[in-house]
């Protein structure tokens, strides 16, 4: 098991990833408010390359100033965006690891005091106090997450991934509740994934066949259906213009919200369709050793890991090492978080998740 945890995986772009452990985009608002790259995230990804991730992935970058999802993001908009890019990605692969940039736009999940705006949307939203994008402003916006693509690859990138996910803007182009267009971008499935499949073949011509190109969705919530996002999932694999699907299941164990598809697992949903040449990676609960067995039992190609890799920047290493490590209890001190490399802003924004820090103690 050891060796099978530790071999490659090979993309059809032609690079390898070294072994089976990606570190998950994780929001970290350590960032600079004009989306320059500080010390403090350059220390936490950095960190976690030394530690044997295979696919060291930043946390969601934005490609327009308004798509801003929270503050202290790395952002990805502008140009002065890519001396701290380069440095970054440098460092990754000096650890022999694969350096990707997730690029994002929030949306209506922009908060409005922090972009000083509006946030956009497909339809207006009162909830979100949302307006609707116009087709020019559309087209503007597949235009700067292919812009955001080029930057990352000036930067020294091996690849990025779109964020299609968790009720952001691609998501919620994705989403029939959500998106109420009447133009090409809305009503049929078809005209609600326009934008996304534009966008990931804007990607590959702008960028090249041999530059990494990842997808991440998410099947639940947010006004999504599991079937729909299963038709998405296999028209990018069909089409051949992406090299990994990121599947982000909340709990890689739990059945489908939706009750007529829990006669099975929300994951084999997944793993059961035909991937051909592209890679599969799920997000969910993936705590341990165990759960990365299980994962790569199921027919998953590498896993990504978010909270075990905040606790463990090694946590590649140890599995690897040891396939029944486990995943040190939480919560944890603030003085342990900074050891294992979270500045300030992180650890604070982690004592917003029940249990996991330690709020009254530094030791």
């Amino acid at each position: 098991m050891k060796n099978h945890l530790n071999s490659p995986v090979h993309f059809s772009c032609g690079l390898t990833m070294k072994n089976k452990f990606m570190l998950a985009p994780l929001t970290n608002t350590q960032s600079f408010e004009d989306g320059r790259l500080s010390d403090d995230e350059y220390n936490w990804l950095t960190m976690r390359a030394k530690g044997q991730f295979g696919l060291v992935m930043t946390c969601a970058s934005h490609v327009q100033a308004i798509g801003k999802g929270f503050p202290g993001q790395l952002g990805i908009f502008s140009d002065d965006h890519i001396e701290g890019h380069q440095k970054l990605s440098k460092k990754i692969k000096s650890y022999g690891s694969l350096a990707v940039v997730q690029i994002h736009h929030a949306g209506m999940r922009s908060p409005a005091d922090l972009i000083k705006e509006a946030p956009v949307c497909p339809s207006s939203n009162e909830k979100h106090g949302a307006r609707e994008l116009s087709l020019e402003e559309i087209n503007q916006l597949k235009e700067d997450f292919i812009q955001a693509a080029k930057r990352a690859q000036k930067s020294g990138y091996d690849g990025v991934e779109v964020h299609g996910a968790h009720g952001y803007i691609l998501a919620q182009f994705l989403s029939a509740s959500i998106n109420k267009r009447t133009d090409i971008y809305g009503g049929s499935l078809e005209n609600r994934t326009r934008i996304l499949f534009e966008i990931v073949n804007g990607i590959r011509n702008a960028c090249g066949e041999n530059f990494l190109v990842g997808v991440r969705l998410s099947p639940e919530r947010f006004g999504l259906e599991l079937t729909e996002i299963k038709q998405v999932c296999q028209q990018l694999i069909d089409e051949s213009k992406i090299d990994f699907l990121d599947v982000s299941l909340w709990d890689v164990y739990k059945l489908p919200e939706e009750k007529e598809y829990q006669h099975q697992s929300l994951l084999s949903h997944f793993t059961e369709l035909d991937f051909k040449n592209v890679r599969l990676t799920v997000a969910g609960n993936i705590r341990n050793g165990e759960d990365v067995t299980n994962m790569m039992d199921a027919g998953v190609d590498f896993v990504s890991i978010g909270k075990s890799g905040i606790l463990h920047h090694d946590f590649p290493e140890r599995v690897i090492n040891d396939v029944t490590f486990k995943a040190t209890e939480t919560p944890v001190s603030k003085e342990y978080l900074q050891k294992e490399g979270l500045g300030e802003n992180f650890i604070q924004y982690m004592s917003r998740w029940s249990d996991f820090v330690q709020l009254d103690k530094m030791k």
